[in-house]
């Protein structure tokens, strides 16, 4: 007889043994809070619980009847009251099947989101530590895949510290709807309990420390689908920061590195190469997580009162991708322990274009004395025309008569340091890395 696991794992996490249980868990409580409200005896509630207990009934016996009846929880709720004596004759007392299904997946989910939070302030924590460290490191800021303004390392970090905390927020908003008791009987109206079945829904929900639903019936998929989009856009979120890390690791720019324990191997056929480990796993988990994002919503369309396809649906991807997400989020509080800034080679690169990566400040400088408009227009043209000279930046608007006109040339050197041209980066820095660090706090404290 296979005892259940307690500690629970992205790997156990919707195993037979702990779905088994969970199912188990609702039987006993719903015994408990019929008791509490007269429907059952309380000594039936008492038997009810104490035999509800995988390791003493038996995950073998409920799977060899479950393989006649086609119907786990028939089968288990058989065992269970052979198990509970005279007791038994009160298990199940007015449920169906999918309440006790979906009712044990959401206590499963609830500690499997709980673990997801407890990474994700491992995330928050070495994110705002990077921003801190690095709020003055100078690195060149892009869009477009090119050169844009001078920025700091720890300013690129704050804006995937304000994006997680949005990202946790929508998370925790979705979790409170979703952790519900979807127990209302056959179809949701409560029919078995003589007038009674909210206030018993209400019990149970206590009991189990869920909300309580209105309609408390087997179309509740809504619930599911938008906890799981919610894991997807979190995998969204990891995604942008991972891939900006893995794009930043290329030879070509260097800003980044993997710290790799020694010895780690790249590549079996060319010995120079030292290929990042961590970020790609993590990259490959994110697409994985936000491609359920398609039949989760399809797994919402549920008919009538309830239907068995819609939630079949929803169990499978359920079970995929919510551990699959811990996985995830755990994966990537590692990558970022790894993660090694290189400020010399940010440093080079910044000073790739000569001064160029800066010019909006020389630009601004002018501004006051011919307008912003033609300001503009005086550096552009400066820099094309040294552009076709085959001049760099800086030597282009040291060589443009117009510019030597209005400023003089150690003026218009000290407008294109990217050095002292970062914005409000380093304080901004600074605000995300104390926005991380209570970000962390919250989300351990559940």
């Amino acid at each position: 007889m296979d005892k259940p696991m307690t500690e629970l794992t992205p790997d156990t996490l919707f195993s037979r043994d702990q779905l088994l249980q969970s199912w188990l868990d609702v039987e006993a409580a719903l015994a408990r809070a019929q008791a509490r409200l007269g429907m059952i005896p309380d000594w039936a509630a008492d038997g009810i619980s104490r035999a509800a207990d995988l390791a003493h009934i038996g995950r073998e016996a409920i799977d060899a009847d479950a393989a006649r009846t086609m119907a786990p929880i028939l089968s288990l709720t058989r065992l269970l009251a052979k198990a509970a004596g005279k007791a038994g004759d009160y298990v199940h007392w007015g449920a169906t099947t999918q309440n006790v299904m979906q009712t044990g997946r959401i206590l499963l989910l609830r500690r499997a989101d709980a673990a997801i939070r407890n990474n994700l302030a491992r995330v928050a924590q070495r994110m705002g530590r990077l921003a801190e460290l690095h709020a003055d490191t100078l690195m060149a800021g892009r869009t477009n895949r090119r050169h844009a303004l001078p920025i700091t390392f720890g300013f690129k970090v704050a804006g995937w510290i304000e994006e997680l905390d949005r990202t946790a927020e929508r998370l925790a908003g979705a979790a409170g709807r979703c952790f519900a008791l979807p127990f209302g009987g056959a179809v949701g109206a409560m029919h078995a309990y003589g007038g009674r079945g909210r206030e018993l829904n209400r019990a149970l929900a206590a009991d189990l420390g869920l909300r309580e639903l209105l309609v408390a019936g087997r179309t509740v998929n809504d619930l599911f689908v938008e906890y799981i989009l919610q894991l997807c856009l979190l995998a969204m979120t990891v995604e942008r920061a991972a891939g900006e890390l893995y794009r930043l690791m290329g030879e070509e720019v260097g800003e980044i590195e993997e710290r790799l324990e020694e010895g780690t191997v790249g590549s079996s056929t060319m010995p120079h190469k030292v290929n990042p480990k961590y970020v790609v796993r993590i990259l490959a988990q994110c697409a994985e997580v936000r491609s359920f994002a398609v039949p989760a919503l399809e797994s919402g369309l549920s008919k009538h009162e309830g239907d068995a396809v819609a939630n079949h649906l929803l169990a499978a991807v359920t079970d995929r991708v919510v551990p699959l997400a811990w996985r995830l989020a755990e994966g990537f509080a590692d990558l970022l322990d790894r993660v090694r800034p290189v400020p010399q080679r940010m440093a080079e690169n910044l000073a790739l274009t000569d001064g160029g990566i800066a010019t909006e400040r020389l630009m601004m400088q002018l501004a006051p004395r011919v307008g912003r408009a033609r300001a503009h227009d005086i550096v552009h043209h400066a820099l094309d025309a040294g552009l076709a000279a085959g001049l760099s930046p800086r030597e282009a608007l040291a060589a443009d008569g117009e510019m030597a006109g209005l400023m003089r040339a150690e003026e218009v050197a000290a407008a294109v340091d990217p050095s002292g041209y970062a914005g409000d980066s380093a304080e901004i820095a600074r605000a995300a890395a104390h926005l991380a660090e209570a970000l962390a706090a919250h989300l351990r404290s559940g």
